[in-house]
C-alpha cells in the first residue's frame, strides 16, 4: 500500500517504538472512518495493540450511540490518528461533541486527506491504516465485577468491540 499523499511515510510496524499506555490512554487517538468527503471522527482512549489472528491488530471500542459507529459498520477501513500533544484541545473537542451536530475538522481546524482509501488528518504524528477482522458487542453479563460494569455502564450505552489488522504504519514525513 502507498501513501495517496506525500505527507506521510510508511513504516514497517515493527519499527514502533512507544508506550501503548500512554499512546492509548493518556494521550489519545482520532478513531475515523470513511472517505474525505463522507466521514466521521471520534477521539478514543481506550484500546489494544498487538498481535491477533497471525497479524498486528488495533483494538478499539465504540458506543452503541456514536456517530462514529454506522461509519464503522458501513465501511472495511478505519485509521487510528495519534497527534503531537498540542492537538489535545483539538481531540477534546471530537470526544466531547458529535459529527451529527457538527463539522468537527472545521471547528477543530484538523484537515481529513485521504490515505490507503480511508480517512485521517494531516496534523497526523502516526497513523494506523486497519481493515476490520471482527467485532462484537460486550455484554453485561461478561462482566465479572459488577463494580467495573456499574463504573462504566450503570446509565451509558455499552461498547462494540472493533479487531482490525493494521495494513500499513506511516509517521509523518520530515
Amino acid at each position: 500500500m502507498t501513501a495517496e499523499n506525500s505527507l506521510f511515510e510508511q513504516k514497517d510496524i515493527s519499527t514502533l517504538q512507544c508506550n501503548p499506555f500512554d499512546m492509548i490512554g493518556k494521550s489519545w487517538y482520532l478513531l475515523t472512518s470513511g472517505t474525505p468527503d463522507h466521514y466521521n471522527t471520534m477521539t478514543a482512549s481506550w484500546g489494544a495493540v498487538g498481535e491477533m489472528w497471525g497479524v498486528p491488530s488495533l483494538h478499539c471500542f465504540v458506543r452503541t450511540n456514536r456517530h462514529t459507529l454506522e461509519f464503522m459498520d458501513r465501511n472495511a477501513l478505519f485509521t487510528a490518528t495519534f497527534f503531537d500533544s498540542g492537538y489535545k484541545p483539538a481531540l477534546q473537542f471530537c470526544g466531547s461533541h458529535s459529527g451529527r451536530d457538527c463539522d468537527k475538522a472545521k471547528e477543530t481546524g484538523l484537515q481529513p486527506v485521504l490515505l490507503d482509501g480511508t480517512t485521517t488528518f494531516a496534523q497526523a504524528r502516526c497513523v494506523f491504516v486497519c481493515r476490520k477482522l471482527y467485532t462484537a458487542m460486550l455484554e453485561e453479563n461478561g462482566f465479572l465485577s459488577r463494580d467495573t460494569y456499574n463504573k462504566w455502564y450503570g446509565t451509558d450505552p455499552l461498547h462494540r468491540e472493533f479487531v482490525g489488522e493494521i495494513l500499513a504504519y506511516y509517521e509523518r514525513a520530515h
